[in-house]
């Protein structure tokens, strides 16, 4: 591996770019510099040895720079981050570029022998591991303090220098997979392996289970519909309902974990190595030796980690779901509010009161649930883990413990110690009515707005400019980098 760096060359005639950085306007020139000469460095010197050029407009330079990098950069790139590919023999193994030509569709020139998620996640890997060598603070800015080991991407961030890192769309793989897609009316499974090959393989995997579970909950709401229409008094249809409902979730689960391997398997994630798996970008610490592999990376002590989960995370934790206790009694006063008020006056009004507590319930359950979300990863980020497999399961510990909780603890509390089925069969309608209609607002309805409201502004804009629909790059990076989240 370290034979195969030295005679990588930076320079490349066909510049594909892949990823796009933009920093604040007004970055000084020698931070400009200085950060791109980081980048295009080789290994050796701490470089990401990759490729890079200012993005150019009829007004001149901009802040703006598209990072690529090399076939041969890519290809050693793969090697690094551990990406499993095919072989010719049909079996799954770790790319190395030594045995590169045992991998099935691998030629010299084919360069699409990775996917264009890889390369792009190949890169973000890159650049989020460019690490400061000797520097004592950013070029330009003495504020913005360095130490060996700290990731300078993460520095330019907190700073304000850099602005956003983010991935750059490929408008013609875009129309193909939008075809395929959902560009025609067609009734078929989704193209998961598209998915997979332009967004990756968490996208894929969640369009998968959502394509899965929409057709698992098929005979659950078939066989629930006549005992929605009919108010049938024989309970024991009821129980066998409900007994067929925990068998059938039990069944699909597993289903689904058996689904979700072969996916993992096919696309390569299921076999990616964990044991040579390297510091997340935020992880920070005084530059050390790794024993295990014998590369130069920062260092944390495990006990300050433990300290800070066990003396800080710990306890937010627990206040956190006191004060979800807490409002949740809030609720049940609510509830008992309004029904004394139903039994005083016996009206139209007060019987629609009786769903209100219920709504502001599960309104303010999605806000906590959110803005403990933020909290979570804050926390969990300031634990300093060295692994991202080991920060993502301290978060999603975390955000289960308390989602659980915040989510169900009124519903176990009316089963099992009001012992009131009324009031449960109200509060769960409620609550998971509500509960869908905020989601499919934050995740359908809004982007969807958001989407129109972005086209027309783009509209207006080109044709002020008197410009043609087929953007030019320049004019394609200027639209994504004012793209929101839900963009």
């Amino acid at each position: 591996m370290a034979e195969s760096w030295s005679f990588l060359d930076t320079a490349e005639s066909n510049f594909r770019p892949l990823v796009v950085i933009e920093l604040a306007k007004g970055t000084k020139e020698e931070t400009i510099e200085w950060f791109t000469k980081r980048i295009v460095d080789k290994k050796a010197d701490g470089g990401a040895q990759l490729l890079i050029k200012p993005l150019v407009t009829e007004n001149g330079p901009e802040n703006v720079y598209l990072v690529g990098a090399s076939h041969l950069r890519l290809l050693l790139g793969a090697e690094t981050v551990g990406l499993v590919k095919e072989c010719n023999d049909n079996s799954m193994r770790t790319f190395t570029y030594s045995s590169r030509k045992t991998f099935k569709d691998f030629a010299d020139d084919n360069h699409n022998f990775l996917t264009m998620a890889e390369c792009q996640y190949i890169i973000k890997h890159e650049l989020e591991n460019l690490r400061a060598k000797n520097e004592k603070m950013i070029p330009g800015y003495p504020q913005a303090k360095l130490y060996p080991g700290k990731s300078i991407v993460r520095r330019l961030l907190t700073s304000g220098i850099l602005v956003q890192i983010f991935p750059l769309h490929d408008r013609e793989e875009l129309k193909k997979l939008r075809h395929s897609w959902y560009g025609r009316v067609k009734i078929g499974y989704q193209p998961l392996d598209d998915i997979r090959c332009y967004f990756g393989e968490t996208i894929a995997l969640y369009f998968g289970f959502l394509e899965y579970f929409t057709f698992a909950l098929i005979p659950m709401a078939v066989i629930g519909i006549p005992y929605y229409v009919f108010a049938w008094e024989d309970y024991d249809k009821y129980v066998m309902f409900a007994t067929f409902n925990l068998l059938w979730s039990t069944v699909i689960l597993e289903v689904w974990k058996r689904i979700c391997a072969i996916l993992t398997y096919r696309w390569g994630t299921l076999l990616m190595k964990r044991q040579f798996e390297e510091p997340r970008p935020g992880f920070h610490g005084v530059l050390g030796i790794n024993p295990v592999t014998g590369r130069e990376e920062p260092v944390y002590s495990s006990i300050k980690r433990q300290l800070r989960i066990y003396l800080v995370s710990l306890p937010f934790v627990c206040l956190c779901l006191y004060f979800s206790l807490y409002v949740m009694m809030i609720y049940f006063d609510l509830e008992q509010w309004a029904l004394d008020y139903h039994k005083e006056e016996e009206s139209n009004l007060s019987s629609l009161i009786l769903y209100v507590p219920s709504i502001i319930y599960a309104v303010v359950i999605e806000i906590m649930n959110r803005i403990y979300r933020y909290a979570a990863e804050f926390l969990t980020s300031w634990e300093n883990h060295r692994l991202e497999s080991s920060y993502q399961n301290h978060l999603i510990l975390k955000v289960l413990v308390f989602n659980f909780l915040n989510c169900f603890a009124s519903l176990f509390y009316i089963a099992f110690v009001l012992f009131d089925m009324k009031l449960l069969r109200q509060s769960l309608a409620t609550l998971l009515i509500t509960s869908q209609i905020l989601n499919q607002f934050a995740e359908s309805l809004l982007p969807y707005w958001l989407q129109k409201r972005h086209n027309k502004k783009m509209k207006k804009r080109m044709c002020s400019q008197k410009t043609d629909t087929d953007l030019s790059l320049a004019d394609q990076v200027n639209m994504e980098k004012e793209m929101g989240t839900y963009l």
